[in-house]
């Protein structure tokens, strides 16, 4: 039986820069969700435009990781 290293390795290398960059966008995100004050309810402090935008950008960084998620089922799970 014989090894093909270099595909082995770059199976390896993308499937590490996908774990990173899901990584990345989920914590990301769950930054975002605490910095938009979705972690504990402040009620002296009105929804401005930053905590939209800090919840619009944890949702977009949630629905990415979601999308990475599904597409690696997809790949997965013959259909």
């Amino acid at each position: 039986m014989d090894i093909n290293w270099s595909t082995l390795a770059g199976v390896f290398a993308v499937s590490l820069g996908a774990t990173v960059v899901v990584v990345v966008m989920f914590s990301l995100g769950l930054a975002a969700w605490a910095r938009a004050g979705h972690g504990q309810p402040a009620s002296d402090v009105s929804r401005g435009r930053h905590q939209k935008m800090a919840t619009s950008a944890a949702v977009l960084c949630f629905a990415s990781c979601l999308a990475v998620a599904a597409y690696g089922i997809d790949l997965i799970v013959p259909g």
